[in-house]
């Protein structure tokens, strides 16, 4: 049973990583809309200061200090806004870390703790947001990335996160559906973004990591979240290059494994040296209230995104951008062939 989702002046929000990046956009752009907020982060300080600028603006905010890796914490959460606000009407689990460096040299244990938020964190929210939205309806939405569908080298780690959210959340909308359980479920799969991405991501490599391009403003997939939070909306994909890069990979499995293989390793090393293994946001906040990374060039819009948000222009897209995949592949294809020959 779909349930009937509320206009956002007039729903309650939660929102998880609200400090940074994605989170902080989305969290000034429903306060704007008339939303009311229970904001969760790791940082006190950062949460204090966001919920005083949304109540100055004239927005209702309370926050709850946070680790999503925590399942008690994230109960805490739910209990807040119940306490406060009488219950949620959407959950929004955004909190992320990312780690940069070739699988076989990442500890075991960093990657149980970017496991913890990236993977558990989602679990835990989700979980507990459904006790309630059973019950009440509403709406869950998971941000994921399009590196789920598609890892990339030297940040395998957090692929293997994002394909394990989006397994999750497949899972869980159509256990849901089969209940007809009032709950709907959406998986927001950004690109390579420009917010602080890299500084809070631990680092092994011995220079400073990058997102790859093209990258795109935080902007864009706040954007994206608040239209799930109101519409039925299974899944969107932000930024042409992340659905590219998916379709590729389904497309030409292994044309895909060289080309990335070849060009994401280079594209993700920055120009600055490196010393010693950066532990980075994995097991405290970073510097928070930032929305940007600072990279030079960024695109305001994603195109594609805009257009999911409308079918008949969503299926143009689609058939456009496989098109155009499907003949780079065969092109290169035919050209490996050649080469081959000679």
């Amino acid at each position: 049973m779909k349930p009937t989702l509320k206009p956002l002046r007039r729903q309650v929000i939660v929102l998880t990583g609200a400090t940074s990046g994605i989170g902080l956009v989305t969290a000034r752009m429903a306060a704007k809309a008339g939303a009311k907020l229970v904001l969760a982060a790791r940082n006190e300080e950062a949460l204090e200061r966001l919920t005083d600028e949304l109540q100055w603006a004239g927005g209702e905010a309370v926050y709850v200090v946070a680790d999503v890796g925590r399942e008690d914490d994230v109960r805490r959460i739910a209990e807040r806004a119940i306490e406060h606000f009488g219950g949620f009407d959407t959950w929004i689990n955004d909190a992320g870390v990312s780690i940069f460096g070739k699988v076989e040299d990442v500890s075991v244990e960093d990657q149980k703790r970017l496991f913890d938020t990236n993977y558990w964190g989602v679990v835990y929210g989700s979980r507990i947001a459904c006790e309630h939205l059973r019950q009440h309806g509403g709406k869950l939405i998971n941000v994921g990335s399009a590196l789920s569908d598609r890892a990339i080298p030297l940040q395998g780690v957090y692929s293997a996160s994002k394909a394990a959210v989006m397994g999750f959340t497949d899972a869980l909308r159509m256990e849901l559906e089969q209940d007809d359980a009032p709950v709907s479920v959406t998986l927001i799969k950004p690109g390579a973004i420009d917010s602080p991405y890299k500084e809070h991501a631990g680092n092994y490599l011995d220079v400073e990591p990058r997102n790859p391009p093209p990258l795109y403003a935080p902007d864009t997939v706040a954007k994206a979240i608040l239209h799930a939070a109101e519409h039925h909306v299974r899944d969107v994909v932000v930024g042409a290059g992340g659905k590219m890069i998916g379709v590729l990979g389904n497309i030409a499995p292994r044309l895909s494994d060289k080309i990335m293989g070849t060009i994401m390793p280079r594209l993700q090393r920055g120009d600055r040296t490196e010393l010693g293994v950066r532990k980075g946001a994995l097991y405290r906040p970073g510097e928070d209230l930032h929305e940007r990374g600072g990279y030079p060039v960024t695109f305001q819009r994603s195109l594609y995104s805009m257009a999911a948000r409308h079918k008949l222009l969503t299926t143009a897209a689609v058939a456009g951008g496989a098109a155009l995949v499907y003949g780079m592949a065969k092109s290169r294809s035919r050209f490996g062939a050649r080469a081959l020959s000679r």
